[in-house]
């Protein structure tokens, strides 16, 4: 039997598309969505509020522009097997933690660099403008430049959760759950009748990373200021 035929009888199996079964289809896809938008909303909380202040302040750029070399230089599978050798010593549970600070930590520059990028690049004369008309410097950020950077933010944000949905699959190897990614790890444990299953989930994280891809997109569409949205599509016609 090729390889193919391996992948479309895996995908086949009745039991592989229920909801309550956890080595289905569906229980994983949650999995591995739990652990991506988890990892992401952490590292936005710990990073857009602070980088939205500094570029507001216009402090701190050498750091933002470190950043983007310091996540580009983070190896993805090296920093998961880290956090798992550092749980297993201190004695921590390895199913959760390892995975999810290596998450964090790779989801960080992207998110910081974007939020800083996006502020920096407003117009100072519009900052001006709200400051005289009597805003202050909290309301500012809030309101005017957290919403007008908010375009480049979430392309930060895509960028962080598109690695996240990649690194999960990785973690499957150091964690129980895995998300999509178990089925990779264990059709590799099976030998040459796992193949399918190999190829099998492999797809699955790609089909699941095209589809984040896209909602990713249409939420950046819904969230850009209107008058920001009409200007770009100006630009992009002249």
């Amino acid at each position: 039997m090729s390889i193919i035929d391996q992948t479309i009888e895996w995908f086949g199996e009745p039991n592989r598309w229920s909801w309550s079964d956890p080595a289905g289809v569906p229980y994983r896809t949650v999995e591995h969505l739990q652990f991506s938008l988890l990892a992401l909303v952490i590292s936005a909380v710990l990073t857009i509020p602070p980088a939205l202040w500094l570029a507001h302040y216009r402090r701190a750029q050498f750091l933002a522009t470190s950043a983007v070399n310091i996540g580009r230089a983070i190896p993805s599978f090296g920093l998961v097997i880290l956090f798992w050798f550092l749980a297993s010593r201190l004695e921590v549970d390895t199913t959760f933690w390892p995975l999810m600070l290596a998450l964090v930590a790779l989801a960080l520059p992207p998110l910081f660099t974007n939020t800083y990028a996006g502020v920096i690049q407003l117009e100072q004369e519009t900052v001006d403008a709200a400051r005289g008309t009597g805003y202050r410097e909290w309301q500012i950020m809030l309101r005017l430049e957290l919403p007008l950077a908010s375009p480049v933010i979430l392309a930060g944000a895509r960028v962080a959760f598109l690695q996240l949905v990649a690194t999960v699959a990785i973690g499957a190897i150091v964690n129980d759950g895995g998300g999509l990614g178990r089925y990779i790890v264990d059709g590799f444990a099976l030998g040459d009748p796992g193949h399918g299953e190999i190829l099998a989930g492999g797809i699955a994280v790609v089909a699941l990373a095209l589809v984040c891809e896209g909602v990713f997109a249409l939420i950046t569409r819904w969230v850009t200021p209107r008058g920001l949205a009409i200007q770009s599509r100006a630009e992009a016609q002249a």
